[in-house]
């Protein structure tokens, strides 16, 4: 898209005829191994990616919000009319984390801000947390609040959650604050405790590659809520505070109790923190080759006890596996959007033209395929 930091200062100078006081940068995110864990208090392990919203901001006088979206339009509204199922559309994502950092006792006023992006909207790599930990720090730089990394995710995800609509667990805010190049951050969503570990996949020939279905999700529509409402459910008939605490065995043993779906449910959350675990340890010891196993399983257990997959990522997982990628799983919340696979650098061509032909064989809509490498999290840049 040429030069977001240029084009939202040109766009921030016509539209409100003054420059911007700063501008700030969030990446996208690609998970690569820990779906639905967050919020059972599990772990993660994603990477930032360089797909970024990017945001120009200044203060106002009064109450007002000017934001301008150069691919969405302009809403106006005040801050006082923001506020849990106040706002609609993208202006929510964009407007939500200034009322949330206002609840953290911030003095917040009046925004003039433009942004930009480059994320596939609805694709799982999560452009919200990408507004909203982009917009957040502007509003942090310019009217004050916490330096912490957690603290922040915190608010940007209560902003999801209140006024956005989506019970959305921590780790995509984390991940858009947090991550570095060449890293993925192992994330323990219960206490926050967040490490970086080694991901050096191009030192031992591998590609990230991201395959993108132009298969839309939206979140909002109650397939997300009611996963997470029969993990909740899982735990109380378990006993435990959340899923991250239970066995396989506490499952078996509890599987009258917690019916067929809810069991499948459960294991798809106690088996994929394992894997999570597993993956980190074999990172640790500079063997992302050994990986690929886990991702496929991850991406069965997402398909088949979660039900949360589509047929476009099956056939993404598929094709890929079937061309030479060590291992492959969708990644995001599911129901559309991203898949990746961890390719042999010699086999990406073939492994790009397998997935195209699979999806021209089913007659679906031509998918994106592009390679990812691990950057740094959300920025001041200017």
């Amino acid at each position: 898209m040429g030069n977001p930091q240029a084009a939202v200062r040109r766009a921030f100078a016509e539209r409100f005829g003054r420059r911007p006081e700063g501008v700030w940068a969030a990446p996208a995110r690609v998970n690569l191994i820990g779906e639905h864990t967050d919020y059972n208090d599990g772990f993660v392990l994603p990477l930032a990616i360089d797909r970024r919203v990017t945001v120009a901001a200044a203060r106002r006088a009064d109450d007002l919000l000017r934001l301008v979206s150069l691919e969405k339009g302009e809403q106006r509204l005040r801050l006082a009319e923001v506020g849990p199922g106040a706002v609609r559309g993208w202006a929510a994502y964009a407007a939500g984390p200034l009322w949330a950092l206002a609840q953290e006792g911030v003095q917040v006023g009046g925004l003039d801000l433009v942004l930009t992006s480059d994320v596939p909207i609805g694709s799982g790599l999560s452009s919200s947390a990408a507004v909203e930990c982009a917009t957040l720090l502007a509003a942090r730089d310019l009217y004050g609040g916490p330096d912490d990394v957690a603290r922040l995710a915190s608010i940007a995800q209560r902003a999801e959650n209140d006024v956005v609509g989506v019970p959305c667990g921590i780790m995509d805010q984390m991940a858009a604050l947090a991550c570095r190049a060449a890293h993925v951050l192992l994330l323990d969503c219960r206490s926050l405790e967040a490490d970086q570990v080694p991901f050096a996949h191009a030192d031992a020939g591998l590609a990230l590659l991201v395959v993108d279905t132009r298969v839309s999700h939206a979140l909002a529509d109650g397939a997300y809520a009611e996963r997470r409402a029969a993990c909740e459910q899982a735990a109380r008939v378990l006993g435990v505070r959340a899923l991250r605490d239970a066995t396989q065995a506490d499952l078996d043993a509890a599987h009258d109790r917690l019916g067929e779906v809810r069991y499948q449910r459960a294991r798809h959350v106690v088996s994929e923190n394992a894997r999570v675990l597993e993956v980190a340890t074999l990172l640790r010891r500079g063997r992302p080759d050994m990986v690929g196993d886990a991702l496929s399983a991850s991406h069965a257990s997402l398909r088949d006890d979660y039900q949360v997959s589509a047929p476009e990522l099956d056939a993404t997982v598929e094709a890929a596996v079937a061309a030479g990628a060590l291992g492959a799983r969708m990644t995001g919340a599911g129901f559309g959007g991203c898949a990746l696979a961890l390719v042999p650098a010699g086999a990406v061509a073939d492994v790009g033209k397998a997935v195209a032909a699979a999806f021209a064989d089913r007659g679906f809509r031509e998918p994106a395929i592009f390679a990812a490498q691990p950057t740094d999290g959300a920025s001041r840049i200017a």
